[in-house]
């Protein structure tokens, strides 16, 4: 096989690394991942400046841009003439829970991926510890994988316990669960005496029942959550046309 690994931490982000490590096991891996962190990026691409890239070892590339250029750039041009069988995003150095694949980058380069054509795999840990539970995880998915194609024209956004192998519960197929809205942001002065402001925690959970991937986390189980990019609300078009024409 030959897998396509990026992320949003980094290339050299220590979650990319250790999945690298026990991916080459079986697959020939190559790494296109940003130059620096771009957590948060989403789907974000870079339109006003050109990408530079720099191959910092054998099949690892540094990207100048987001996760989703990363992936763009590997396989509209690095890769053009021989697709990888997966594109894998992560080890993500966090959860990607919720209403956090709207903003992740990690989901985003899984998401480019999947828009390419691609079977793709977003990752990522719940801490930042155990990576190489993580990293087992993704090697018994690709290889689950290859005995049997996954069965559905789907991303999957896959979370991990922050626990030891040994201490870890099984694998669950889960809906995405809810958090309330944000905290409040927080005000500071900088140096000069000007006002600042940082986003605040992301809220508590608000649906996170049985079935959701938070509840699947809390009980130290892996939890694979299948997602789809169609956004429309196929329910609303009757109700919608109605509306348009006043009745």
């Amino acid at each position: 096989m030959k897998i396509l690994l990026s992320n949003d931490d980094g290339v050299h982000a220590e979650g990319i690394r250790v999945l690298a490590e026990e991916l080459k096991q079986i697959a020939d891996v190559i790494i296109v991942a940003p130059d620096r962190n771009r957590s948060g990026a989403s789907n974000s691409l870079t339109l006003e400046n050109p990408l530079r890239v720099n191959e910092i070892a054998p099949n690892v590339h540094s990207v100048q841009g987001t996760p989703t250029d990363c992936v763009h750039f590997a396989l509209n041009e690095l890769m053009k003439d021989d697709y990888p069988d997966l594109v894998l995003s992560g080890i993500n150095h966090g959860a990607n829970l919720g209403d956090d694949v709207l903003y992740s980058g990690t989901v985003a380069a899984a998401m480019e991926g999947h828009f390419l054509g691609v079977q793709s795999i977003a990752l990522s840990l719940v801490g930042n510890t155990h990576f190489n539970t993580a990293a087992k995880i993704a090697r018994q998915l690709v290889e689950q994988h290859q005995r049997q194609p996954i069965p559905t024209n789907r991303l999957l956004n896959v979370n991990i316990p922050d626990v030891a192998w040994e201490d870890l519960g099984d694998i669950k197929i889960t809906r995405l669960g809810a958090r309330h809205h944000a905290e409040n942001m927080i005000k500071q002065l900088d140096p000069r005496g000007k006002q600042i402001y940082w986003l605040g925690p992301p809220g508590k959970e608000q649906d996170a029942g049985i079935g959701t991937d938070f509840y699947a986390l809390e009980q130290k189980k892996v939890s694979i959550t299948p997602l789809q990019v169609d956004l429309t609300a196929h329910e609303s078009l009757p109700s919608m046309n109605k509306w348009l024409k006043g009745s």
